[in-house]
């Protein structure tokens, strides 16, 4: 039996995006998300209840500030104490798991979609998504960009402006594009 197009998405494998069932998840996200980041900054209670319909997972006590942007929002899974602050921008193509207390300052992008390098078959229209992996007790500083496929461990800062091409260790502050470790925690 073959895979449909989000079954090849969430392998990491060439999809097609603009795929019915994604189109449909797309336009359901976007709604949730038209309602959370037009939201009164007093409604805390609309934004709280709308966490969980739109993100595949909520743990407790978890604060996304508007505006917060994402393709689909299922496939985000937030540990306990997530704290993610002003203008976030998640490609959830594939997966995105984010332990408990971690910080994500202001204009983070963490991206899972990535397109082919080849211009030929980038022009077919094929898209790809790896999944992102961010440990316990991590900080992601203002500006960062986490690139598809990466695991940050645990215990890490990311400094401001850092792109994130390659797996970050546990227990490190990483700086830089690209981003790299210069101390161990």
């Amino acid at each position: 039996m073959s895979k449909t197009e989000r079954e090849k998405m969430l392998a990491n494998e060439p999809y097609l995006a603009h795929d019915p069932e994604l189109t449909a998840m797309t336009a359901i996200a976007q709604t949730l998300l038209h309602d959370f980041n037009t939201s009164l900054p007093s409604d805390r209670a609309t934004r709280q209840n709308l966490m969980p319909q739109l993100l595949g997972k909520v743990g407790e006590d978890c604060t996304i500030m508007p505006p917060f942007f994402c393709d689909y929002g299922r496939h985000i899974f937030l540990g306990d104490r997530v704290f993610i602050n002003y203008d976030c921008v998640i490609l959830d193509c594939n997966t995105v798991h984010i332990g408990n207390n971690v910080l994500i300052a202001p204009k983070v992008q963490i991206y899972t979609a990535y397109h082919p390098t080849d211009p030929a078959l980038r022009l077919t229209g094929v898209e790809l998504a790896a999944p992102i992996a961010i440990g316990n007790n991590v900080w992601i500083g203002g500006g960062a960009i986490v690139c598809p496929g990466v695991t940050i461990g645990d215990n890490v800062a990311i400094g401001a402006g850092s792109v994130v091409t390659k797996d970050i260790p546990a227990n490190v502050v990483a700086v830089g594009n690209p981003c790299r470790v210069i101390k161990t925690v």
